[in-house]
């Protein structure tokens, strides 16, 4: 203890809620590009998902064919970009589209 107060300890930047602090420099670059990339995995993620409810909300409001086959064009792109970044294993993927498919020839 100080005079004038305790003392402050600065401790460093935490990765995503983790105290471990990395014992070599490429520790620490790789704990930077981690972070980097789950933050884009992310955004990636949840963009993917907004393009699937978008389509299930097309076809739940009963909308013309034209909008439905646009709804379900984006999402099978944005599910094969996820895949192709290896966002979502390849099969999940073609599950997912296989699935959104049958549910768009439904009457």
């Amino acid at each position: 203890m100080c005079a004038g107060g305790p003392i402050e300890i600065h401790k460093p930047l935490l990765c995503h809620g983790l105290e471990n602090m990395p014992n070599s420099s490429s520790a620490r670059k790789s704990q930077r590009q981690n972070e980097t990339h789950r933050l884009r995995n992310r955004s990636r993620r949840s963009s993917l998902r907004t393009s699937i409810k978008k389509f299930h909300a097309a076809v739940k409001a009963g909308a013309d064919s034209e909008a439905i086959e646009t709804s379900f064009r984006a999402a099978v792109k944005s599910l094969d970009q996820a895949a192709a970044r290896k966002l979502i294993h390849k099969n999940n993927a073609a599950r997912t589209k296989s699935r959104l498919s049958k549910l768009k020839s439904q009457p």
